[in-house]
């Protein structure tokens, strides 16, 4: 077994053990990468000279001592490029400064390592809307990774690297994870900051983990969650220690199961799963009761507003003046800002800055904006008022596993439609987590657990109960 496939926990013990050096997992890495990386497309580069100089001076000491971790490629990593997967800054932006999440990292010792591709700007939920590269899915060959932390997950999954940090504005962690087989959790917002994280969503965007263990997944929230006084949506709370009371079992939970999320459109086997792991939770000790989120078939058109129309204002920077590609010898600044946009953007990040301009524009603004952000507020409330009965609610991730390569491009509207289960989280803030159920005609499943804002504890805890179930089955 490679050294980049095992579990960070696995490799801490070794490394404090002295039967390896951080020097050996980073050399592994790279020969992973370089031997299989061009199959995959997980990482768009890296740089090996300055990780293997991180390896020789870890400090082992700290919680993530000499421990690499891939990072998505909209997050800053002082020194190195920041494409966004984007032709508009591929080989015209290089990062710096570090974001906080990744100061944070480096401050537990970790080495942040390279850049994983991603849907252009995080928007997309295949990784094909990359300008760069196609990133294949490791776990079900010719099936996207889903996105748009589709290298992030890839990554993990084709173990090229031990864990990876990815970003979530309406599912990107939590889908591609279900859909690689690894676990990807979705923080609640203001929990990690998003200080050098490139924004899509500023009410939704946050940054998160996909590793091979719910273990890992808590070990790294250790590390990046916290106050950031350069986020003014960071929250001032004190962060608990993540990785106690993980395998303190599930008895005495409530969970629920949202009746809105288990309709006609749920792939029949993926419905099985989810109520197979329900089932193993209540053998297990914990209390299954129905509710209700009744504004969850809004969802989709709420989030498809907003988001697009935060999209319209995030991307007004980017403009060919002050960073970025800029479009060559135009005639005057109107040019120079149209030529530029228009050679810059793929074709899904114009459609939603179309979109997002539009809802924004004179005469929309109360018709779609404004009347979806109080939708929202609704769909905040059912949750709030579900985790009044509840401590925790399962869902599927997504309707079904991950569909063939090609098949989102050529059907845009009904590749939105299958974020349903993962975006209403992120309109309400809360968090949630995809772990690993039994494969689907060798195509990975993931179930999903929501829970209430800043209740990582609960969730990862029951995370860790299935997954503890899956590998006693397995």
């Amino acid at each position: 077994m490679s050294l980049a496939s095992q579990s960070l926990c696995s490799l801490k013990r070794q490394l404090q053990s002295g039967e390896i050096s951080s020097r050996d997992i980073v050399e592994d890495v790279i020969d992973q990468i370089e031997s299989r990386n061009q199959s995959i497309g997980a990482f768009l580069s890296f740089d090996a000279k300055s990780a293997l100089e991180a390896a020789q001076h870890a400090d082992l000491s700290l919680p993530l001592g000499g421990l690499p971790i891939g990072i998505k490629d909209n997050i800053n990593v002082n020194g190195e490029p920041c494409t966004c997967g984007s032709k508009f800054l591929e080989n015209a932006y290089t990062a710096p400064y570090d974001a906080t999440a990744i100061q944070k990292l480096r401050q537990a010792g970790a080495i942040p390592f390279g850049r994983a591709n991603l849907d252009e700007f995080a928007m997309g939920s295949s990784t094909e809307n990359s300008a760069l590269q196609i990133t294949q899915n490791p776990s079900a060959p010719g099936h996207i990774p889903g996105g748009s932390s589709g290298g992030s997950a890839a990554a993990v999954a084709g173990n090229l690297i031990p864990a990876t940090l990815g970003s979530d504005t309406g599912g990107s962690i939590r889908q591609p994870a279900s859909h690689c087989g690894v676990v990807g959790l979705k923080p609640s917002y203001g929990r990690v900051s998003r200080y050098g994280l490139v924004a899509f969503g500023s009410s939704l965007d946050q940054i998160g983990p996909l590793t091979h263990t719910v273990e890992d997944s808590a070990l790294l929230l250790n590390a990046i969650a916290g106050f950031d006084p350069r986020d003014s949506t960071s929250l001032n709370e004190k962060v608990p220690d993540y990785t106690e009371g993980l395998d303190q079992g599930v008895a005495g939970l409530k969970l629920g199961l949202p009746k809105e999320y288990f309709t006609e459109g749920i792939d029949s086997g993926v419905r099985e799963r989810i109520e197979t792991a329900a089932k193993t939770l209540e053998a297990q000790g914990a209390e299954l009761v129905e509710i209700s989120l009744p504004h969850t078939e809004y969802a989709i058109a709420t989030y498809y507003i907003i988001a697009p129309a935060e999209a319209s204002s995030n991307l007004s920077r980017f403009d060919g003046v002050r960073y970025g590609n800029r479009s060559e010898n135009p005639q005057d600044m109107l040019e120079l800002y149209n030529q530029s946009r228009a050679k810059g953007f793929g074709s899904e990040v114009k459609r939603r800055i179309i979109l997002g301009t539009y809802v924004l524009s004179s005469g929309y603004y109360d018709a779609y904006y404004l009347r979806a952000q109080k939708v929202r507020t609704l769909i905040r409330q059912d949750f709030q008022n579900a985790f009044e009965k509840v401590d925790a609610i399962l869902t599927p991730v997504a309707p079904e596993p991950a569909p063939k390569m090609g098949s989102a491009t050529e059907d845009p509207l009904k590749h939105y439609l299958a974020d349903i289960f993962t975006l209403s989280a992120n309109l309400a803030g809360i968090c949630g987590i995809s772990v690993p159920l039994s494969p689907l005609n060798n195509l990975p499943v993931g179930l999903q657990i929501l829970g209430p804002h800043l209740g990582e504890k609960t969730i990862l805890r029951c995370a860790r109960s299935i997954e503890i179930s899956q590998t006693s089955v397995d």
